[in-house]
């Protein structure tokens, strides 16, 4: 029996090269499988009929764009999820999305292995293959990029000689992913790390120096998830793209960093994520108003390694199941209304509310009223303060 291959594909050059290169490589049969995460571009039966057209024996297509912002995006936004207090995770998340269509039509179609598009520099090869070894321990993982030194000038050349019906056009500067959550961009001149972005490296988001008018949003979540905006209920799909068109046209959600990769090096990445920062904004704040203390404060350190795992490819591990329902568990309170300015490129909150409240305006006020008992205060400070005190009697002795 022929071997069989399931590919990840995207409909681009590189993975619709690979189909012929995997092919003449390993003798083995391929079927392409695409998932639409939000990415935009070309139609997916395009896509499909264009795998075939490839040479694909198979080819399978999944509108996944609800199951992603659902099952992926809005856990990253309940755990405020920012990789190194800055990225919100727009790539890493994508990948476990895909890896459980890729394994599904691996066991659908007797695949013995699965491959992808990845270079053996980035973040992204470990997330497809801990992901797919993680769900399907017996698959074998292949990247032709990587294993079979597939380069674009070869693949160009493959392309041209195979007849392939894709254009082998000159290749963008930039390096792109992008999907509902946001859009990542690297390469090209901003390797220079003291090159500045230009604005034509932006899509999802327009210049914040131009003069505007602000907007103005209240977002309405349930238990962590947001239900509603501006009163209107929404899917969890539905707040991210309304949030990013009224985000991104704020020029809100652009993130340049140096971040440190999995594999061990530091890269230079642009980002852009309207969507993803007004809701973590949002999110953040209400939890700030419905999360008691010691509880917000664990959370935090929770919230840190669990972006950690989702970067480093772990979506599947043990430690990041255990994590989820602790964040589920926090987040039982996290209702209620957060109003936001959107304007010059930050989501400025200017109210909060909310029935399952922690704020006591009688303890909070200093104005007649005032429920607190100062008197108690006193107390408190000299047994809160006993041990630094007699430290301090034998320090300074």
């Amino acid at each position: 029996m022929t071997e069989r291959v399931v590919l990840a594909y995207s409909g681009g050059l590189d993975t619709s090269v690979a189909i012929g290169w995997i092919a003449e490589e390993t003798g083995a049969e391929v079927i392409a499988v695409a998932v639409d995460v939000g990415q935009g571009g070309e139609d997916l039966d395009v896509i499909r009929k264009r795998a075939l057209a490839c040479g694909a024996v198979e080819a399978e297509v999944a509108d996944a764009k609800d199951e992603f912002a659902e099952g992926y995006c809005l856990p990253a936004i309940k755990a405020n999820a920012l990789y190194m207090d800055r990225y919100p995770l727009v790539s890493a998340l994508s990948r476990p999305t895909i890896v459980k269509h890729l394994v599904a039509a691996a066991k659908k179609h007797g695949a013995t292995t699965v491959a992808h598009g990845c270079t053996g520099k980035g973040n992204d090869q470990v997330r497809f293959e801990a992901g797919i070894v993680a769900l399907a321990p017996d698959l074998k993982c292949i990247a032709p990029v990587r294993d079979y030194a597939m380069t674009r000038d070869k693949a160009i050349a493959f392309c041209e000689d195979k007849n392939l019906p894709i254009a082998t056009t000159k290749k963008s500067p930039y390096s792109i992913d992008q999907n509902v959550f946001g859009r990542a961009v690297e390469t090209g001149f901003l390797e220079d790390i003291w090159n500045a972005p230009i604005e034509d490296i932006y899509e999802y988001t327009q210049n914040p120096a131009v003069q505007r008018e602000p907007d103005e949003v209240v977002i309405t979540f349930k238990a962590g998830v947001p239900v509603a905006v501006d009163g209107k209920p929404v899917t969890v799909l539905q707040a991210i793209q309304q949030l990013n068109e009224r985000a991104g046209a704020q020029g809100i959600g652009r993130i340049d960093m140096v971040e440190d990769r999995l594999v061990g090096i530091k890269s230079r990445e642009v980002y852009e994520a309207p969507g993803a920062i007004a809701l973590i904004t949002a999110h953040q704040e209400l939890e700030n108003v419905t999360v008691e203390r010691e509880l917000a404060r664990y959370k935090r350190q929770v919230e840190q390694r669990w972006g950690e795992l989702v970067y480093d490819g772990q979506w599947f591990s043990p430690l990041k199941r255990a994590l989820d329902g602790f964040i589920d568990e926090a987040s039982r309170h996290v209702t209620g209304d957060i109003r936001m300015t959107l304007h010059g490129g930050r989501a400025v909150v200017t109210g909060r509310r909310s029935e399952s409240s922690l704020y006591d305006f009688n303890l909070a006020t200093y104005d007649t009223g005032d429920t607190f008992d100062q008197a108690a205060a006193k107390g408190f400070i000299d047994i809160y303060s006993l041990s630094a005190k007699i430290a301090a009697k034998r320090d300074l002795a």
